[in-house]
């Protein structure tokens, strides 16, 4: 499984990226939402998990500009 995580604390993603990778699945970390909206956009994705409190554009905002782009990922 493909995933996109959203998240800026570096031990917290390091914790979460580390969790992923050892039970297979590629992990993709991005640490804003500006750059989350690109890659979510421009790639596909199986899940994409984002926190709420990330710098530039905040989680919720960018799942919401992701959905108004048309893409359905969960």
């Amino acid at each position: 499984m493909r995933l996109l995580l959203v998240e800026d604390d570096p031990r917290t993603a390091d914790y979460v990226v580390r969790g992923l990778t050892e039970a297979g699945h590629a992990c993709d970390l991005l640490r804003n939402g500006h750059d989350a909206l690109v890659a979510a956009t421009r790639d596909a994705y199986d899940v994409i998990v984002a926190d709420r409190m990330v710098p530039g554009l905040d989680g919720l905002s960018m799942i919401k500009a992701v959905r108004a782009a048309g893409v359905k990922t969960p």
